[in-house]
């Protein structure tokens, strides 16, 4: 098929293979490989991509080639690569085939002359993790292998140093040397590896340790690094080396903790000797870790915590690290102090950044660097795809538009404020107790939905679905994702060190250790507060330098090269297409290839080509515009099709390759470009002759015309006449049928007044004046000569006039019949809303009623129920009370004689005695008969009270009494119940002060009229427990009530509020009619005393009563309800909603009012509602 045309097909160790088209499927395609006949296999028809001609073909410039996608790039490398020929480049992009382990920015500085005046180099992200560890095949810094291979024998003498597989930090990863076979020979064998000895060196044409040691000697001499300096930096170096060596084991102490292997001896004393420690401080530093214990804010006791194995070798892995990256800033220091300037006006800067990374296990190193590369892949993407198409359409080229997926959301996951996985890392280590499962979790807590980011049990490799949650977690990133385990995470965050091993190293014997850490040794001024809120973020620091540098970026113009890793063995010529492929998919080759394909690359503004070309021109052709003679060259001297290229605004564009075309005119001989000008001179002509056809055309054309108008302007004449003719008598017969027409719509008009209801005699009116007019405008047409303007005025007026009065009257029926629609509406609706709401009122009150009654009832029953236990106690108490009143009137009798004598005896004396001055002073017979008619009265009551159980309690409070108040005046009562704060004082007056008011109103009721029958206002049971308990509680005195205080009126408003509905009979009613004798006695108790009653008879107004001086009824006491029978009563207690409707519709608001005005109430809850109601 495809007349078995090569094509590129997916291959998972090459990337892609040749092979041809033998079937199509519905979503893929069956293909042949050209150096495997038979062997088909299915490829999906986005991943199978049209082949050159000559595969082995290979240009510069991608944009050159027929087919520019994936596969023919790849090829292009892999041809390129055989040859040597490591560049590629694709219009704004370059491919370099080489690798990095750093992150650094190199900057040539130059004035306005474009000279070079300075430079200098920084770098952005030290991959410390591989200082202590790399992979199987992975080297080391190059420094150590350096200073292992090619040191003097003094210096390795001196710095104990030997073959790499003798140091931990080295032994991990790959131990062989890069050399020559010359250089081979110069490395001592006791300085290589087990392994170099078996295979041999590792091969690169720009590395070789052994004499790399001695360039790099020459070169630090260059920089002005003397003798001294450089033999502290490779001390350092070899220090760094035998820290790494250091072992340890658990103690065998019960302490905990760990300590050095006996074989680590050695090591331990050759790192503190190198660094200038000493061997004891340096062995407990990296064994224990000092706290300091906190006394009201102050540093306290030092203490020393025992390290864990684990623990100790995270802190001699954190030495090395900071011992290095302090040496690796002090080397990029010194390289800049080498090149000073004080100013610059340009600027050339080389951003060397390590690319994706992803592996089997990816750490935070490898998070920081895709972060990296996902910043500036938006940059890549802003830069050459967004503002690629940005320039089509500014310059209008129609092309279509390319697709890119956006990063942005990939960005925010990471670094996007307090939600971000670096702030949330950075908060993570501030915890007192930070650990790498408690991050984990709170990133996929934070990020539950988010596209991004996944958990790794979803992850296509089985190695990474073995990871649990806590421990790691997915980032889809613009190449693909990643899994990333979070162990020690929070540790690799923390760029500092614990307080033992900074203070070790700051305060090294050794000076240049110390100027190294010197920036770390902080003052007293400036310490930090110790604990672990105070931390240096090595991702916050991360990021802060990137912005930085984006910003600079964004500054300036960028061209991109793309560094590709050949191999993951580190040999040369070894080519592995699948790998490489990805690498160029993960860096966004392929939208820069589809932009490419259907874009134009490669574009020059016409005024360049004109001056590229004006020089081989002859003079005629040079005096034409530049566009025009960019359209004169293309059609005819390099034969380019319409599709090849495009004219913008300002420039021209061209197809990929179709550039290079101009290259072979400038490389052509004389005859050829005489051809090519006298090929331009025959398109000139031919042009202007076509130019000269089209005007000859055009006055042929102007000819017809001239003779068509000729012929129009007498038709012209005669329409004329006839138009001046109408245009004198047509306006007034038009304005009279008009004014007839006016007259018409008059009779619609006077339909609708007559439907008016409102204002018809106004609307007739103005209906007269509109036909006056009328009528006085078509006599006007009639008897003069008008123009048209005046009578379309003078009718336009009166159709304004018109309108204006069918306006108003419409709108006048129409509000009428509007507002009579919204009042019928309105009253439905308002009837209709006040019935749903009665329903709905009358149905909760209902529901409220019925709950509260059965509460009530409850409530009732438990009374009743107390009732029954109290009058049995009571039945019992009377029975000791009766045995003791017996006792009383025996001895009251006994007594009687000996008063009796002694009364006879006085009237004896006052009749004997000459005058009274004779006489013993004694009391009248008034006051002694009333002290013995009240101790008479006493002794009723007594008797009559003995049946309550407030009887039996004063008692009990009586045989406690510690005061003695019988002789105390009302007065002093009153005053002291009024002012005391002693409790126990306050209640004896109390009831020093009812005793005494009981047995004045015992007295009272005594000594009233028997011949006359009060008329009944309440319940007979009422009447007759008032009259013998009296008004208990309420004081009967004219003076005026005590306003009550704000915390009285507190206690007034918590009180329990009971209301009671009791059918009464007055006695003179009591013969007559059961229908018509029948009343109602209301009645409203604040807490235990009556606050409110009301009497309702059937034929007279109602009585009213509220507590204070009005009446003795309003002293009613609602404890002793077991005499009145109120709370037995079935049926008798209702709600207060019911006599508040009974109260308020006999007057009762506005006769309480009356009553707090005069001062003739006293407070009660009722008073307090009514006085704040009134506010």
């Amino acid at each position: 098929m495809d007349d078995g045309k090569p094509v590129w097909a997916p291959h998972p160790t090459d990337g892609f293979q040749l092979g041809r088209i033998i079937d199509i499927s519905a979503d893929s395609l069956t293909i042949e490989p050209l150096n495997q006949r038979g062997k088909n296999f299915q490829a999906p028809v986005n991943q199978v991509f049209p082949a050159e001609d000559d595969v082995n073909k290979h240009v510069e410039d991608n944009c050159s080639l027929m087919y520019l996608n994936e596969a023919t790039l790849l090829n292009n490398v892999r041809v390129r690569y055989s040859k040597d020929k490591i560049y590629v480049s694709i219009f704004l992009l370059q491919i370099l085939l080489v690798l990095s382990r750093l992150t650094t920015a190199v900057v040539c500085c130059f004035v306005f002359q474009n000279a070079v005046v300075g430079g200098f180099v920084s770098h952005y992200l030290l991959e410390k993790s591989r200082i202590c560890t790399q992979g199987q095949e992975e080297r080391n810094y190059h420094i150590f292998y350096r200073l292992c291979a090619g040191a003097p024998e003094d210096i390795k003498e001196k710095f104990h140093l030997s073959s790499p597989d003798c140091f931990r930090y080295l032994s991990r990863g790959c131990t062989r040397y890069f050399s020559t076979k010359d250089s081979d020979k110069l490395i001592p064998q006791n300085r290589k590896s087990p392994e170099h000895l078996k295979a041999g060196p590792l091969k690169d044409p720009l590395l070789d340790d052994h004499a790399d040691f001695n360039r790099m000697c020459v070169a630090m001499k260059k920089i002005g690094l003397d003798d001294t300096e450089k033999l502290n930096m490779f001390r350092v170096v070899a220090g760094v080396l035998h820290l790494g060596n250091i072992d340890f084991e658990e103690a065998g102490s019960t302490s905990g903790g760990c300590v050095l292997k006996k074989t680590c001896s050695q090591p331990l004393e050759f790192c503190a000797e190198l660094l200038g420690l000493d061997e004891e401080d340096l062995r407990v530093s990296l064994t224990t870790r000092v706290m300091h214990t906190t006394a009201g804010g102050a540093k306290g006791t030092a203490i020393k915590v025992p390290l864990k194995v684990e623990q100790a070798s995270s802190a001699r892995d954190a030495l090395a690290k900071a011992i290095y990256s302090r040496l690796f800033d002090h080397v990029v220091t010194r390289i800049n102090q080498c090149f000073p300037f004080d100013s610059s006006a340009h600027f050339i800067g080389v951003l060397d950044i390590a690319g994706f990374e992803y592996f089997e296990h990816n750490s935070f190193e490898q998070f920081c660097i895709n972060y990296c590369n996902e910043k500036l892949q938006q940059f890549f993407n802003e830069r050459i795809l967004k503002e690629e198409q940005e320039l089509y359409q500014r310059e209008g080229l129609g092309v279509n538009e390319v697709h890119y997926v956006d990063n942005q959301d990939c960005i925010d996951l990471v670094e996007a404020k307090l939600v971000g996985i670096l702030d949330i890392l950075d908060e993570e280590n501030r915890l007192p107790q930070p650990s790498d499962q408690h991050f984990t979790e709170t990133v996929h807590g934070k990020h539950k939905d988010h596209f991004r980011l996944t958990v790794p049990r979803k992850s296509k490799l089985t190695v990474h679905r073995n990871v649990r949650d806590d421990e790691g977690f997915i980032i889809r990133h613009f190449a693909g994702a990643v899994c990333y385990e979070t162990t020690r995470f929070v540790e690799k965050n923390n760029d500092a060190l614990h307080t033992s091993l900074a203070s070790l190293v700051s305060e090294s014997k050794d000076k240049f250790i110390g100027e190294l850490f010197e920036n770390s040794n902080h003052s007293k001024d400036t310490k930090q507060k110790a604990g672990k809120l105070s931390f240096i973020s090595v991702g916050n620091k991360f990021k802060t330098q990137l912005n930085i540098l984006l910003e600079k970026l964004h500054s300036t113009g960028s061209s991109f090269v793309r560094c590709v890793k050949p191999n993951l063995k580190m040999v040369s010529h070894h080519f592995e297409g699948a790998q490489i492929l990805s690498q160029l998919q993960c860096s966004g080759m392929v939208s820069v290839l589809d932009l490419m394909q259907g874009g134009f690359p490669s574009r020059a503004p016409f005024h360049e080509l004109y001056n590229m070309y004006k020089q081989y021109m002859p003079a005629k052709l040079t005096r034409l515009d530049p566009r025009l003679f960019c359209k004169v060259r293309f059609p005819n001297t390099l034969g380019l099709n319409e599709n090849d290229y495009k004219f913008g605004l300002t420039k021209v564009f061209f197809r990929p390759g179709k550039f290079a075309e101009f290259d072979q005119i400038m490389k052509s001989d004389p005859d050829h470009l005489a051809e090519l000008v006298k090929r331009v001179n025959k398109w000139l002509i031919c042009s202007r002759w076509k130019k000269v056809q089209w005007c000859a055309l055009s006055v042929i054309k102007l000819k017809n015309k001239m003779l068509y108008r000729a012929k129009a302007c007498i038709q012209m004449q005669k329409t004329v006449r006839m138009w001046l003719c109408q245009r004198k008598h047509k306006p007034r017969i038009d304005g009279l049928v008009k004014a007839r027409n006016l007259k018409k719509r008059m009779e619609k008009l006077n339909e609708v007044v007559s439907g008016l209801k409102e204002g018809k005699q106004e609307m007739s009116k103005h209906m007269q004046e509109l036909d006056s007019s009328i009528n006085a405008h078509i006599l006007k047409i009639k008897s003069t000569v008008m123009s048209r303007i005046d009578i379309d005025h003078e009718h336009q007026a009166l159709v304004t006039r018109s309108q204006e009065l069918l306006s108003a009257m419409q709108k006048k029926k129409q509000e009428e019949e509007e507002m009579e629609r919204l009042r019928r509406i309105q009253e439905e609706m308002e009837r209709e809303r006040k019935r749903r709401e009665e329903e709905e009122q009358k149905r909760k009150q209902e529901e409220e009623d019925r709950r509260l009654k059965a509460g009530m009832e409850l409530k009732r029953k438990q009374e009743e129920e107390e009732r029954k236990k109290r009058e049995e106690e009571e039945r019992r108490l009377q029975e000791e009370m009766e045995l003791q009143l017996q006792a009383e009137r025996e001895q009251e009798t006994a007594r009687q004689p000996v008063l009796e004598q002694e009364r006879r005896d006085r009237e004896l004396a006052l009749r004997i005695a000459r005058s009274e001055a004779e006489l013993i002073p004694e009391e009248t017979p008034v006051e002694a008969g009333l002290r013995r008619y009240l101790e008479e009265m006493a002794k009723e009551m007594s008797d009559l009270l003995a049946r309550g159980p407030q009887v039996t309690a004063t008692n009990a409070q009586a045989d406690v009494k510690k005061y003695e108040l019988s002789k105390w005046k009302y007065a002093e009562l009153r005053d002291a119940i009024n002012t005391s704060c002693d409790i126990e004082l306050l209640s004896a007056c109390r009831e020093e002060f009812h005793r005494r008011l009981k047995v004045y109103h015992a007295w009272k009721s005594k000594n009233k009229k028997r011949n006359t029958q009060d008329e009944q206002r309440a319940p007979k049971a009422i009447t007759d427990y008032v009259d013998i308990i009296g008004s208990q509680g309420f004081i009967a005195q004219q003076n005026p009530v005590v306003p009550v205080l704000p915390r009285q009126q507190e206690i007034v408003m918590n009180r329990q509020q009971r209301f009671f509905r009791i059918p009464f009979i007055r006695p003179g009613d009591q013969y007559k009619d059961p229908q018509n004798k029948k009343g109602w006695w209301y009645a409203h108790f604040d807490g235990p005393w009556i606050a409110r009653q009301m009497e309702l008879h059937p034929d007279k107004h109602p009585i009213l009563l509220v507590a204070g001086l009005i009446h003795f009824h309003c002293h009613l006491f609602l404890s002793f309800g077991d005499e009145t029978g109120l709370t037995r009563k079935r049926g008798a207690e209702i709600l207060p909603r019911q006599f508040e409707e009974i109260w308020e519709r006999c007057g009762g608001i506005q006769y309480l009012k009356n009553a707090i005005e005069s001062r003739q109430a006293r407070p009660t809850y009722a008073t307090a509602m009514l006085q704040s109601m009134l506010k």
